[in-house]
Formats: structure tokens, C-alpha cells, sequence
């Protein structure tokens, strides 16, 4: 999957080399891609959009941390296609420049994702300073490049190999059976051999409207595995619903749409994917 007519495929990443989304990224695209490095999740779905990349690589939602509800309006607002997802295991160290020792770090940084799903362990040290960046390998970069040596970095193995740090501390994340869900993007819908699909639509405000949506799901054997709901801007009191669904005849997800679309304000369906497996490492 990493080559199309011989030419390497471009896939944006949020993050720079080792970044978890490189490392999903090689994970379901193979090794022979480039990548394009995006600081922000805006800047990636300005490369997608653009045609810098054919695919982007995106986070939704962590086990530990949960969802994350900025990409579920920037979903919204670039009607992107989701193509594939990808469940991988985090494992978060903590690491600082050869030599520095634990008594001497006063500031710890990484990605405000990995802080959170290390809260316990980062709370629980005393006079310790905690900074948020970028991307988990950006912070172990610029504690390399900068020579700091009063920082440490919350990144993965791979960011410490780079950069040339040593690990004081491994698997600090809170919860050990520790994984990202990253959704794979595209411009154009694929659909071929889904058995997945992440809808959005609007409901009524009234008491039991959604329920009965959700109904329809049972009623046509259809499993709900995510339900999020999401703000209308501008629209107080008034939210987007999306939602995950799995089936496994095509047939009773059609007659389920069919149905559901009667009954709920624009719906879109954001992709129709083959369901990942979850592996814990």
C-alpha cells in the first residue's frame, strides 16, 4: 500500500520522524512513504486539502486521555473521507540527555495528549515544572538541539534512539493497556469490503429523539461502538451526533441508513472503512 504507479505515497503526519502518527503512519501505509510533517492538525488537513499529501494520518481518541474534539470539527469543516483506522499501543518514557540524572530535571514537556495519559506519574513528582509542545518527538528534538539539561521529554523508544537520549523512566503512562485510535484520511471515499462506518447527522431537541435513532441501529442488528457528541458553532444548546457503527451484512446497514435519514438533519457519512483490530504490545 505504500507505492501508487511507483511513485511514493505522500502521507501528512501531525508531528515530526518518530512522532506516534509516523509510527501509525508506517503501521498501515508501509515503510515506503513520505511523509509530511505538520506541527498542528490544522496545518495537516491544509496539506491534505491541498494535494501535499494524499493521505493524512489523524488521532481521535486515546483510552487513557479520550477523545480528542478539535479533530471531530476540523472532520466537519474538510469533508475528508476516512479510508482505514489504526489501533496502536502507546508506551510513554521519559528521557533527558545522557548524564542527567532524575534529582536534576525541573521541567518535563511533550504533547498535551501524552501529559495527560501520564498524569498520575507526572503529578506525583515534586517541583517539577510541566510544559506543553508541539509533538512528543519535537520536545525530545529540542532538548537535543538546545542541550537542556534541566528537561525531560515524554516521547516514545523511538524518539529517544533518534535524538540520542537516555531513558530515565519507562511505561510511565497511567494505565498499561494504553492505545491511540488514528483514522487514515483521504479526499475521496473508498468503501470497498467496509464492515465500518462513522456517520454524523442532527437531531431534534426533544426528549427520546436520539434514542430512537438509536433504535434503528438495534432493530437492524447494527453495533454502535462510539457515540460523541459535538457543538453546533453558533447553535447553543444544539449538537452534532457521531457516531460509529459495524455491521457484518452489508445489506442491514443499508436498510438501517435508509431509515435513519428520514428521521435526522444532515447526515454525512465521514467513511466506510474495514474495522481494525485491537493488539495490545
Amino acid at each position: 500500500m505504500g507505492k501508487k504507479n511507483n511513485v511514493r505515497l505522500r502521507i501528512a503526519i501531525q508531528g515530526i520522524a518518530t512522532s506516534f502518527h509516523e509510527v501509525a503512519a508506517f503501521s498501515f501505509f508501509g515503510k515506503s512513504i513520505e511523509t509530511v510533517e505538520c506541527l498542528s492538525f490544522l496545518r495537516l488537513c491544509e496539506a491534505l486539502k491541498s494535494g501535499e499529501a494524499d493521505h493524512a494520518v489523524m488521532a481521535i481518541e486515546n483510552s487513557i486521555a479520550g477523545s480528542i474534539l478539535p479533530n471531530y470539527f476540523l472532520l466537519q469543516q474538510n469533508h475528508f473521507s476516512i479510508h482505514g483506522e489504526l489501533y496502536l499501543p502507546i508506551h510513554m518514557h521519559l528521557m533527558a540527555l545522557p548524564g542527567v540524572a532524575m534529582q536534576n530535571i525541573r521541567q518535563i514537556e511533550s504533547h498535551p495528549m501524552a501529559i495527560r495519559q501520564c498524569a498520575e506519574f507526572l503529578h506525583a513528582l515534586p517541583g517539577v515544572a510541566i510544559r506543553e509542545s508541539e509533538d512528543t518527538a519535537f520536545s525530545a528534538r529540542r532538548i537535543r538541539d538546545e542541550k537542556l539539561k534541566d528537561t525531560a521529554a515524554v516521547a516514545n523508544e523511538q524518539a529517544a534512539k533518534k535524538f540520542g537520549l537516555h531513558i530515565l523512566e519507562r511505561r510511565i503512562e497511567t494505565h498499561k493497556k494504553n492505545f491511540t485510535r488514528f483514522l487514515m484520511l483521504s479526499r475521496e471515499a473508498n468503501g470497498l469490503g467496509a464492515n465500518k462506518a462513522t456517520l454524523c447527522f442532527e437531531v431534534r431537541n426533544e426528549a427520546g429523539s436520539l434514542a430512537d435513532i438509536l433504535t434503528i441501529f438495534k432493530q437492524h442488528q447494527i453495533n454502535l461502538t462510539k457515540i460523541q457528541s459535538v457543538p453546533l458553532i453558533g447553535k447553543p444548546s444544539e449538537y452534532s451526533i457521531h457516531v460509529d457503527v459495524e455491521w457484518r451484512q452489508r445489506k442491514q446497514y443499508d436498510q438501517a441508513l435508509k431509515v435513519v435519514l428520514r428521521q435526522v438533519r444532515n447526515l454525512n457519512i465521514l467513511g466506510e472503512y474495514k474495522k481494525a483490530n485491537i493488539q495490545f504490545s
